[in-house]
């Protein structure tokens, strides 16, 4: 078996609190040098590398005097500000020793879910990987609350992997990869070399997070790449304590576990609507709706609609779920949730009729929806 980051051109490289701080005592300086000597090896390969980093909140924990972590949203933010100074200066030199700019670029949900800032943000990245800056990505915690938040490092880096069309996300952990079970609880679990993204299976065997430090967990891990398979990329989960493991996995070296993309690369406009978190409102389906929404990809007309939930308007990104609460798919309300509720389970010539007026015929056109 053969890294797949071998033959990727443009990669995502995530790295964990864990990895980028002394136990969160701070910034590990010599560790974010090893990193930016990584990944200057690999652009002089060829490959184009966007980091995205944690550390921010660890750093201003330190600089602040704050023995731990506090779980307050405002001292986050004030711990996120502080040390995102620390985190920008330490990376901007070390890629300075090998001749390379850097840029910050923090996100919130909301730069993503505005398809404005979302096409914003993929110039940005694009225009700074042409004039061969690496960027260096984090949650932008200042002003996120935890409604909105990406919620780990691992989402973000499969939402960043998807926005700029990536062909590899690499998550780098202090565990070696994925097992069958948590091998500090089960000596026996066995480990995972290669698996199929999205695979239910992987979900179900995947624990909780083990760091008191970072946020994330293996099952955070198998989600950011059941998410970044929908553009086609495929994930590496590795160990980062592995000597040069960056360069190795780009000479073709199996390391870790590698989770396989097996759908085609996703239309960007559907994309864009696969990545939203935070969705305005769901709309449940009969069972004959949601066969042919899940099966066919045919538009969602108001008799396949049998109950609204929440408040949205025309043109929020709204789920569709099925009588078993499984989202079968995602997509642009043509009517707002008073409309639906008013439209919902009636014929499609009857809109007018109930409403005084037709916006379209179909709650959600099958051009902006797409499937789950």
């Amino acid at each position: 078996m053969q890294s797949l980051i071998h033959t990727a051109d443009r990669i995502v490289v995530k790295v964990g609190s864990s990895l980028v701080t002394n136990d969160g005592k701070g910034l590990d300086l010599a560790a974010l040098a090893r990193w930016a000597a990584e990944i200057a090896e690999l652009k002089r390969r060829g490959k184009e590398v966007m980091l995205v980093s944690s550390g921010a909140i660890a750093e201003g924990c330190q600089r602040l005097g704050w023995a731990t972590r506090p779980k307050a949203v405002h001292e986050l933010q004030a711990a996120a500000a502080v040390g995102q100074m620390g985190l920008c200066e330490a990376y901007e030199q070390a890629f300075r020793q090998h001749g390379l700019q850097t840029a910050q670029i923090l996100l919130t949900h909301e730069d993503l879910a505005d398809r404005t800032r979302y096409l914003n943000a993929r110039t940005t990245l694009s225009t700074l990987m042409a004039l061969n800056v690496v960027p260096i990505i984090n949650e932008n915690d200042t002003v996120v609350t935890a409604e909105i938040r990406f919620g780990d490092n691992d989402t973000l880096g499969a939402l960043v992997t998807n926005l700029i069309e990536a062909d590899a996300l690499v998550i780098l952990t202090d565990q070696q990869g994925l097992f069958s079970a948590d091998p500090r609880k089960h000596p026996d679990a066995v480990f995972i070399h290669e698996a199929n993204a999205g695979d239910a299976a992987l979900e179900e065997m995947a624990g909780g997070a083990g760091s008191s430090i970072g946020t994330g967990g293996m099952l955070t891990k198998i989600l950011a790449a059941k998410r970044a398979a929908r553009s086609g990329a495929a994930t590496v989960i590795a160990c980062g304590r592995e000597h040069d493991v960056l360069s190795r996995l780009a000479d073709g070296e199996a390391i870790g576990t590698q989770l396989l993309a097996t759908t085609t690369r996703m239309a960007a406009r559907k994309q864009w609507l696969a990545d939203h978190l935070q969705l305005a409102g769901k709309l449940v389906l009969d069972a004959g709706a949601a066969q042919a929404v899940r099966e066919r990809g045919t538009s969602l007309l108001p008799i396949g609609v049998r109950a609204v939930d929440g408040a949205f308007l025309r043109g929020d990104v709204v789920a569709c779920i099925d009588s078993d609460g499984i989202e079968v798919a995602r997509g642009l309300a043509n009517y707002s949730s008073d409309e639906a509720r008013l439209i919902m389970r009636r014929p499609t010539r009857e809109i007018e009729q109930v409403l005084g007026y037709l916006v379209e015929p179909e709650l959600i056109h099958r051009d902006n929806m797409v499937t789950l």
